[in-house]
């Protein structure tokens, strides 16, 4: 009876242990796929405080959860189950889509550069156009659905060779930590001014500038925010395509970037593994810069050109 009750507290240990290990990889693996898709993440918690600019203090986070639940649905109801369905039964199409993503990155970051260097400013925010608070959630809900699109897709990417539940979990905690992580740190961002406001009125100096700094702030947070963003868009977009081009059997630029990054790594001792990664970062930045300017350029030939009556070239009726 003993050593029967002593095998199965062994059977017991092992499963537990076996049990951990999974955990350990699944968290793993959303870890490296989260990294990856880093660009769209950064951008997406750009972009998210400018719904809720202008409402009043008391309903931004109440809207800013709404979009959270938005947000988190369209990962795992939507996006989700389709991204698994098709890496199950059409996995050749990943790269593809995975490379037109990548375009659109590109495309997203090299637009913003065009509209700051022509003095432009960005589209209205939704609630210059709808103030109402459902029109807020559903536009942001929608522009969300993109993004999620992305970071998913990225994120399957990474984990295309596991297990098809394995795929399931681990991009299930890719959705929810990075939904957790972008809209958390949104709250923390459109509560900042609130705050310092608050410790602006303190009848003691050093709290008074703190709070004083912490309102001062805040429009330059959002400014290196979209910088970064602008930046992480362009060097994931680019790096994408030069790893889908790859992978399709166009070797020559991938191939390009590949040996600068060795000889920087070899030319610089130590520092050799930073290095070549700076190098390889900045090359496919300047790939995601030029393929998304001439997405830009071709768009705005074409489909902006008929959009915008006005244009040179268009005749009005």
């Amino acid at each position: 009876m003993a050593g029967g009750l002593v095998a199965l507290f062994d059977d017991v240990a092992l499963i537990a242990r076996a049990a951990a290990a999974s955990i350990d990889d699944v968290g793993a693996a959303a870890g490296r796929a989260g990294v990856k898709a880093a660009g769209v993440v950064v951008d997406d918690t750009a972009v998210t405080p400018q719904y809720v600019r202008g409402l009043s203090a008391e309903r931004e986070i109440p809207i800013i959860r709404r979009i959270a639940v938005g947000s988190l649905r369209n990962k795992l109801l939507i996006i989700l189950p389709a991204i698994l369905l098709l890496s199950e039964f059409l996995p050749w199409l990943l790269t593809p889509i995975l490379m037109v993503g990548g375009a659109y990155l590109c495309y997203e970051g090299a637009e913003k550069i065009w509209h700051r260097l022509r003095g432009g400013h960005d589209h209205a925010t939704v609630e210059e156009a709808a103030p109402d608070e459902e029109s807020l959630v559903r536009g942001a809900v929608r522009t969300d659905l993109i993004l999620s699109a992305e970071i998913m897709v990225i994120s399957l990417n990474e984990v295309a060779s596991e297990g098809f539940w394995s795929r399931a979990a681990i991009l299930a905690v890719v959705g929810v930590l990075i939904t957790v992580l972008v809209y958390g740190v949104v709250a923390l961002i459109v509560k900042m001014d609130d705050a310092g406001l608050r410790l602006s009125r303190s009848q003691r100096k050093g709290v008074a500038g703190l709070g004083r700094g912490l309102v001062k702030a805040m429009p330059r947070l959002l400014t290196a925010l979209t910088v970064i963003g602008t930046v992480a868009m362009l060097w994931v977009g680019g790096h994408i395509l030069l790893v889908g081009s790859d992978e399709l059997g166009l070797h020559a630029v991938y191939g390009f970037v590949h040996h600068l990054e060795e000889l920087a790594h070899e030319a610089t001792g130590a520092l050799g593994g930073v290095v070549g990664w700076l190098v390889n970062t900045a090359a496919s930045a300047v790939v995601g810069l030029v393929v998304g300017a001439l997405v830009v350029l071709v768009l705005s030939l074409t489909l902006h050109r008929r959009k915008d009556p006005a244009a040179p070239g268009t005749t009005t009726h």
